[in-house]
């Protein structure tokens, strides 16, 4: 591991250094000050920059990873992951970087680039242990000679186990913290300013908005080994001082959005942050109850500050997709997309593990504490521990880390580089009029936000109560859209005398790189309550099946799909009575998995199935899936009975 002392002295330079000549660069310019909302910009302009030259009233679509871990993550560390935060941003910004394993003379074995940049980034390391990682990686630091952070330099791996472990059965922190875990907090508060500093030179703040970061952390509670994992993502520079941890909050959610409220929105001015859960299909049923009291539903207490933090969820990333279950019984097949398996077993149907489950819970919920503390957005990201954000492409995916194969063991034993049930991760999309901060964060916010499984389609979705069908050869699709409704993550607005039904809006562009494929079909996806039980519909609104397939043995694609999908919807069986939410998935052609990918690139001959080299037996099986078709999720629009 690298020597941190010299690192965060650096970031803390780095950072002191980059805010002064920002303020004193764009003082002169009188377009940085920030401002109210305008017909032209309905956010507000909380940070010092210029404004952007690209500029679009109808929004576009920003593609980002919003979950990423580097060296300074303990779990990351322990597989020799040195991908500092610095070099995260600059990875997302389509620089090369070598990743573990490393030869004896520390040059990495492998190497790794974007196809194509992101827009947007947050590196969001565990705020759990990081004080520690610093202290054990920093030679002169106290508590770098104590027995813990031996074996955390000598046996890395087994350290991983045994720091958890302790965390988990013991409930307090090693001696070497020092008294009230004053070392280990400060040492947290070293490292909270090398992501500061590290998100501050990335960005860039010129008319040119060419990348943004936004400056986070993942707040990680497991009680029990549930995930009921959250990223933090802040709107601007204006942060606490330091991450707030589970190990201070324990399990509860409702003490994180505390904290939030008295270190960010009330002791730092202009702070403001949203909560992202993920992993929801890991969490044993908890993900979606009571950030108050575990297996307990989501109390009154606790809804406003829910409603507040919780806009968006991230429902799929490399440890798998979020959104619904194929429980026996099932009839949606769409369902069984990326599923890897629950380590913990899955719960029964409705146990809010999954997304759909949880949007119809929020329903019901609504009903009772009137307001609905689960209507949020979906997005996706990769949650890497290499410190490679947006590394999603199929062919070459060299693992994610986490939950699979460490990285520095992908090359002792032969086979692919990650288990096969796991997937190279997603990515969050928003609609923003403009690259920067306030506008992303805007858009999350407003949960005009969609995910995708890797590639980069254009989804766009409207609900109001007037759409004509001609709208979908209209050369300003969009704007009549906005004028006429809401997008994707809105209420839809009151019923106007004499409309029956909601009519809903779906456009979508295939994505234009030789990653993406032909789009096959947009479904809509409705839930509903009728009579106090929660409903739901999948039904196939634009497109349909063109023929197009891909064969396994080569990964050629054969047919065409659909360069663009639009549609317009109306709901033949709505009931003003019933509250209800609908969304869209939108399904590209058919094309080979990674894990195919891996045995054609190994060259696995499957003419003799049991002469399958050691390690790619899967290939010459159908246990794994050969080929997936890509997709993505919008946020849902949600109605509302006037009552």
């Amino acid at each position: 591991m690298p020597d941190l002392s010299t690192a965060s002295r650096r970031a803390v330079a780095w950072r002191r250094r980059g805010l002064a000549l920002s303020a004193a660069a764009l003082a002169v310019c009188a377009s940085v000050a920030a401002a109210s909302p305008s017909p032209e910009r309905p956010w507000a302009r909380t940070e010092e920059r210029a404004d952007c030259a690209e500029y679009v009233q109808e929004r576009r679509p920003l593609f980002g990873d919003l979950h990423v871990h580097t060296a300074r993550s303990q779990d990351a560390s322990t597989q020799d992951t040195r991908i500092s935060p610095r070099e995260a941003y600059q990875f997302a910004r389509g620089q090369e970087l070598g990743i573990q394993p490393y030869d004896d003379e520390g040059r990495a074995l492998r190497r790794v680039r974007l196809d194509r940049p992101l827009d947007f980034a947050a590196v969001t390391d565990h705020a759990e242990q990081i004080g520690e990682v610093h202290i054990c990686t920093t030679p002169g630091d106290e508590g770098y000679d104590s027995w813990p952070c031996w074996v955390y330099r000598r046996f890395p791996r087994a350290a991983f186990f045994l720091f958890n472990g302790y965390y988990s059965m013991i409930g307090s922190r090693w001696g070497f913290c020092g008294d009230d875990a004053e070392n280990c907090l400060g040492a947290a508060r070293i490292v909270w300013e090398e992501h500061q500093s590290a998100a501050e030179e990335a960005y860039d703040r010129s008319p040119d908005c060419s990348f943004t970061t936004l400056v986070g952390y993942e707040w990680t509670s497991a009680p029990n080994a549930a995930h009921l994992h959250r990223n933090v993502i802040f709107r601007n520079e204006r942060v606490p001082t330091r991450p707030i941890s589970a190990m201070e909050t324990g399990p509860s959610a409702m003490k994180l959005w505390q904290g939030l409220e008295a270190d960010c929105r009330e002791a730092t001015p202009g702070c403001e942050a949203i909560t992202i859960p993920h992993n929801t299909n890991w969490s044993a049923g908890t993900a979606f109850g009571s950030g108050v009291s575990l297996n307990e539903d989501i109390t009154p207490e606790e809804t406003p500050l829910r409603v507040r933090y919780e806009r968006l969820v991230e429902m799929i990333q490399h440890k798998g997709e979020s959104e619904c279950a194929l429980f026996p019984g099932v009839t949606d097949e769409g369902c069984g997309f990326e599923k890897a398996p629950n380590p913990y077993g899955y719960q029964e149907p409705g146990s809010m593990d999954f997304t759909r489950d949880a949007l119809k819970r929020g329903l019901e919920i609504e009903g009772a504490l009137g307001a609905n503390p689960l209507a949020f957005g979906q997005i996706g990201s990769t949650d890497t521990h290499l410190g490679t954000p947006g590394l999603v492409k199929e062919r070459g995916h060299p693992g994610h880390g986490g939950a699979g194969r460490p990285g520095n063991e992908v090359l002792d034993t032969p086979g692919p580089p990650d288990l096969t049930t796991m997937n190279p991760g997603g990515l969050a999309v928003v609609w923003a009029e403009e690259n920067s901060r306030d506008a992303i964060f805007a858009a999350m916010r407003r949960r005009e936000t969609y995910a995708t499984s890797g590639t980069r389609p254009s989804l766009r979705f409207f609900g109001g109560w007037g759409y004509d069908a001609s709208i979908c050869a209209s050369p300003s699709l969009a704007r009549a859209a906005y004028d006429g409704g809401v997008p994707m993550g809105g209420d839809l607005p009151a019923r106007p005398e004499g409309a029956s039904s909601p009519t809903f809006v779906v456009s979508a562009l295939r994505d234009p790189h030789p990653n993406g494929a032909d789009l096959e079909r947009v479904e809509l996806v409705k839930g509903w309550l009728e009579d106090g039980e929660a409903r739901e519909v999948v039904l196939t609104i634009a497109g349909g099946d063109t023929g197009a397939s891909v064969d396994p043995a080569t990964c050629e694609r054969r047919g065409a799909g659909r360069k663009s999908l639009c549609g317009v919807w109306t709901d033949p069986d709505f009931d003003p009575g019933q509250a209800a939410f609908y969304y869209v998935r939108l399904r590209e052609v058919p094309s080979c998995r990674w894990t195919q990918w891996a045995c054609l690139d190994a060259s696995v001959s499957c003419a003799d199935p049991s002469g399958a080299p050691e390690g790619w037996e899967y290939c010459c099986g159908d246990e794994v899936p050969k080929t997936i078709q890509e997709r993505a999720w919008s946020s849902p629009i949600w109605y509302r009975p006037a009552a």
